[in-house]
């Protein structure tokens, strides 16, 4: 006897099948795009006055005269995670990715090893790798703005100095888990800090405040993973 299977079994079966298999791969890569290609959704100006846009699907953020850093920063906040993106930036242009970083209502007062920190009402503060084409070439490199400058340059990495591509789209990996925090640029080892000041906080997209209008730097294919 010829036993026969109902066509809408069938489909469901499959249609069960599949979904399993995205929610495993899915669980597995873990990996969300903090930049949905079309919009600034998810996504707040702070400081400065740069302006943002999203074009060919990238966010352009280009530079206004008279007008601080500026900072487009993500609604959510992240502790430990895997950050990777690609940029590419005007050579007369300094720029930078800020992680894990804070931005006060009020005037506040830090503290570290000793010191007191006194940060405005308003300014964006925090890790910023950094986006570098001048001669320096310390793309990669680790900044503390708004508090202690200079963390982890790129004086004794030569190999990730010459990594940078002019005029061209550059790929930025960071790792921060605990208070580690590496960088590679285009697949480079740059940056390897050890610093525990902020463990968490949002990231931002930064114009360098210049006196020169509408110089450009753009991201795209911005993706996180949560490693906690």
């Amino acid at each position: 006897m010829k036993k026969f299977i109902n066509k809408s079994c069938i489909a469901a079966i499959i249609g069960i099948s599949v979904l399993a298999t995205v929610s495993v791969f899915g669980a597995e890569d873990g990996w969300v795009d903090l930049f949905d290609g079309k919009t600034l959704k998810g996504w707040v100006q702070r400081g400065g006055k740069a302006k943002y846009t999203v074009e060919d699907g990238a966010i352009v953020g280009r530079t206004v005269i008279n007008t601080p850093n500026s900072f487009l920063c993500t609604e959510q906040e992240y502790g430990d995670f895997i950050l990777e993106l690609e940029f590419k930036v005007d050579p007369q242009l300094n720029s930078g990715i800020q992680i894990r970083s804070q931005c006060f209502d009020k005037a506040t007062e830090v503290e570290w090893q000793g010191k007191k920190i006194k940060i405005p009402a308003g300014r964006v503060h925090g890790y910023q790798v950094e986006i570098d084409p001048s001669k320096r070439g310390w793309s990669g490199g680790i900044y503390d703005e708004g508090r202690r400058g200079w963390l982890n340059n790129l004086e004794k990495s030569p190999d990730a100095k010459k990594a940078f591509k002019q005029n061209d789209w550059n790929k930025i990996r960071v790792e921060a888990r605990g208070d580690s925090i590496k960088t590679w640029i285009n697949g480079v080892p740059a940056a390897d800090l050890k610093d525990s000041m902020t463990l968490k906080g949002f990231i931002a997209l930064q114009v360098h405040g210049t006196k020169q209008e509408g110089l450009e730097v753009r991201w795209r294919n911005i993706r996180l993973k949560k490693l906690d």
